[in-house]
């Protein structure tokens, strides 16, 4: 068997380290080896198949969880001269033992072995690829004399009741992602995040947020704005591609991005083989194409023209996290960067990608690091609003335009007064800073018009301060919030004017 891929050092050096502890441990020893999205997890483990089929006498499985990513991985071994047999539905099994080397995917594998129809005694090498995924650990009984070696980008199991730490010996962590950027075989994440309110979202059963309480957030109109916003002010003309949690809200993006006149596709798991093929010649060729997608292109997906990722989802995977973000990361000649364009609180969720994450610690002791990730209420907390720019060029009189509700309310309960005295507060400060950018009243009352983000924003700081948040309640705050500031400005124009001013207000 020859190959003439050529591998890089930290490759070659991951391949040593991983053959010694091969040659040192038992037979059934089950190993971990950590990589990043990109590091070329399937080219350091389709070396290692030929060389342990150029040394040994015994034959290699490799098993994977998605048909695309067992053709991908079968080519890739035929790349570096390892003759394999794809085990799929369809395969024929009668010439098995003609081949040394079995690529299969997980569920066509159990049910093949459980029939007795794949000859599996001379087993040596099992290698188990995107290893997070708990599908794999069913068939660890088939192989209790194998040396089994799991890969993956996050050594985090994807079902927390059932830690990798209790599957695997020991992990071993290969190049960080900063180092992939040092060395230029990575891109670096430029990452623009957009705070949103997440607390009507659902946790479900798998640990992460329902496509139902999802899509119900994220098909409303607010949210669309705030996505083609976040796509024309860091992105437009740019290869994106936008990860949803429901086929609804990529419908919906898709209807909204086409409305607004942009190129793009929509891509979901019920899409036939013709299609997908035919979506992703199209994003290819098309400089500013855009997929919105769900469920699907986040592992074995790799297209290095991508150059923006729009994660207009929330998570809390850390896996997902990586895998979305790291379809980006593909390095060319004339990229160097990457945009992503956070709407799910993300970043503030799990940590810029790339961030110095100890994955031992991670894999010794997962529920310490699960308990320690920020909630939504947290993060939410930690929210300081941020007038968008071109409303802030409207107020550029004043130093400040921020007014901390939880603050105000903190002091309005350690002086024993009524929370009223909250939004009181908070309207006197819109009016001072729309006075402050005004001649006269009307200017006043149109610059009020452009606040209302900013009025949204604290009235929900404010509900979460008095624990009073039903939808009916925060529609009339709203609504009298607005209409308390406009009286305002009338009623007291022209006194605050001269205060602010020094001068009367010219007729």
């Amino acid at each position: 068997m020859k190959t003439d891929k050529e591998l890089y050092s930290y490759q070659k050096g991951a391949i040593n380290k991983i053959f010694k502890r091969f040659e040192e441990a038992p037979d059934d020893y089950h190993l971990l080896y950590q990589l990043p999205t990109g590091g070329g997890k399937t080219v350091i483990f389709s070396e290692m198949v030929r060389q342990y089929l150029k040394h040994h006498n015994k034959k290699v499985l490799v098993m994977t969880h998605r048909i695309e990513l067992c053709k991908q991985t079968s080519k890739m071994l035929s790349g570096f001269g390892v003759v394999n047999k794809v085990v799929d539905s369809k395969a024929n099994l009668d010439d098995q033992k003609d081949y040394d080397c079995f690529v299969a995917m997980v569920e066509t594998l159990n049910n093949r072995l459980n029939d007795d129809k794949l000859d599996i005694s001379d087993i040596g090498l099992v290698i188990i690829d995107e290893a997070h995924y708990n599908s794999f650990t069913k068939l660890f009984k088939f192989f209790e004399k194998s040396f089994i070696l799991g890969v993956t980008a996050t050594p985090l199991s994807s079902n927390i009741k059932l830690p990798m730490t209790d599957n695997y010996n020991e992990l071993i962590v290969g190049e960080s992602i900063e180092a992939l950027i040092e060395n230029e075989f990575l891109a670096r994440a430029e990452t623009y995040s957009y705070n949103v309110g997440l607390t009507s979202l659902v946790v479900g059963s798998n640990g992460d947020y329902t496509v139902k309480s999802s899509e119900d957030l994220y098909t409303n109109n607010d949210m669309l704005s705030k996505l083609i916003q976040g796509y024309e002010k860091h992105s437009k003309g740019k290869k994106t591609l936008i990860f949803n949690n429901g086929i609804n809200t990529s419908l919906h993006v898709y209807d909204a991005f086409r409305s607004a006149g942009y190129p793009i596709a929509h891509l979901d798991n019920t899409a036939t083989k013709k299609q997908r093929k035919a979506i992703l010649k199209w994003f290819k060729e098309t400089p500013n194409a855009i997929i919105t997608s769900v469920s699907i292109l986040t592992t074995g997906f790799d297209e290095p023209t991508i150059d923006t990722i729009v994660l207009n989802r929330a998570t809390k995977s850390l896996t997902l996290y990586y895998q979305m973000i790291g379809r980006g990361s593909r390095i060319l000649q004339k990229k160097s960067t990457f945009t992503v364009i956070d709407l799910g609180n993300n970043l503030h969720r799990f940590g810029p990608w790339g961030a110095d994450l100890d994955w031992q610690k991670i894999f010794n002791s997962p529920n310490y690091y699960l308990e320690n990730i920020l909630d939504d209420e947290n993060i939410e907390n930690s929210f300081r609003y941020e007038m968008p720019s071109e409303i802030r060029t409207e107020f550029s009189n004043s130093d400040d335009v921020y007014y901390d509700i939880k603050e105000a309310y903190t002091n309005s309960v350690r002086n024993g007064e009524s929370s009223k005295v909250v939004l009181e507060g908070s309207i006197k400060q819109h009016a001072w800073i729309c006075i402050e950018n005004s001649e006269d009243v009307y200017d006043a009352l149109s610059l009020a018009k452009m606040l209302d983000e900013d009025i949204d924003y604290r009235i929900q700081r404010y509900s979460k301060c008095i624990s009073k948040s039903t939808f009916n309640f925060l529609h009339w705050l709203k609504g009298d919030y607005r209409l308390k500031l406009r009286n305002y400005l009338r009623e007291n124009f022209d006194e605050k004017f001269e205060e602010i001013h020094g001068r009367p207000p010219e007729d």
